[in-house]
């Protein structure tokens, strides 16, 4: 598997209500790209049943979306996950670490 395809088989076993970050993913897939995990994100092409929309960055905001981040923010609440006004997740309660 190369890196996307790994990525996108981590990205299936973050838990509905939970978030992980570009770095933690990283850091499982044994790199320190987290810029690398937010472009296999970016090209997912079976989103949103391979979760890429519950991967936030390392300080809880949202980052990018490729529907655009107030979809990210609607899918994150739907799960039940609560989004700030701000676009900012706690990571001290959603955080999903591998």
């Amino acid at each position: 598997m190369n890196f996307e395809e790994q990525c996108y088989e981590l990205l299936k076993k973050i838990p509905e209500g939970k978030v992980t970050t570009y770095k933690h993913l990283a850091k499982a897939l044994g790199s320190n790209g987290a810029r690398a995990v937010g472009n296999a994100c970016r090209k997912n092409p079976n989103a949103p049943q391979v979760p890429c929309h519950r991967v936030v960055k390392s300080d809880g905001m949202l980052g990018g979306y490729a529907f655009g981040v107030d979809q990210k923010a609607r899918l994150l609440r739907k799960e039940g996950i609560a989004v700030s006004d701000k676009l900012r997740v706690n990571l001290e309660e959603y955080l999903f670490e591998f």
